[in-house]
């Protein structure tokens, strides 16, 4: 099974100095048939006004996931971390027991672009986490890079998740193959650019949802950027 979400289908909400496009039900965005997709529940990409962000706030049994396009994102949380997130790096909070955290972009002129993911945890009640890592365009050209992880395989954010998200880069001739299990779910969100996935041409931030398919294939990429999820059923 595979179904094409538009990037146009989204939700969207316009709250001035946050733009943000919802691929699942969130906040006042609601259609109960995009409520996620296996264990992944939320994929939000947010554009932040400079000089603006979300002021502390509080989260509870979810693995969020951050990964900021351009500009930078700061982050500030009630374990203690106080961190600027790049573009290229991935942020991990295990909200787990609770946690409270703000978001900013502290920049004068510049916007902060980002995707903002929540994963169901496999385990609920854990102690809060926080990491972070750079993962270098080299390491994801013309491949797909493993970015996030139960179990934190080759250098991986460690998630509380039955889940795997990777990252890929793809221009030209470039092209790769990621092997499924047939009982899994599969999510491919394309951030920018244009590239085929199973013979289907997607535009930046269209969306695949697969369920069946044990290979997927990337191919045909034009300045492409993709993020693929591995979810449970």
């Amino acid at each position: 099974m595979m179904h094409l979400r538009k990037s146009s289908d989204r939700g969207y909400a316009d709250h001035g100095w946050l733009k943000s496009f919802h691929s699942f039900s969130f906040a006042n965005y609601y259609d109960p048939q995009f409520m996620g997709w296996g264990n992944l529940r939320v994929i939000n990409e947010d554009r932040v006004a400079a000089g603006r962000g979300f002021g502390k706030h509080g989260h509870r049994d979810m693995e969020i996931v951050s990964y900021v396009l351009s500009g930078a994102l700061a982050h500030e949380d009630s374990m203690g971390n106080v961190e600027s997130i790049p573009p290229g790096d991935v942020q991990r909070m295990s909200a787990g027991t609770g946690v409270e955290h703000s978001e900013f972009n502290h920049a004068p002129n510049q916007e902060t672009h980002f995707l903002q993911i929540w994963i169901e945890p496999l385990k609920k009640g854990v102690e809060p986490g926080y990491e972070q890592k750079t993962i270098s365009p080299a390491t994801k050209r013309g491949t797909l890079r493993l970015i996030a992880s139960h179990d934190g395989a080759h250098d991986s954010v460690r998630i509380n998740a039955d889940a795997k998200i990777y990252a890929g880069l793809f221009d030209g001739a470039e092209t790769a193959k990621l092997q499924m299990g047939p009982e899994r779910k599969a999510y491919v969100h394309l951030i920018a650019g244009q590239l085929m996935v199973q013979g289907q041409k997607l535009q930046a931030g269209d969306a695949l949802m697969l369920e069946g398919e044990d290979m997927l294939v990337f191919e045909h990429g034009v300045n492409a950027e993709v993020l693929v999820f591995d979810l449970l059923p």
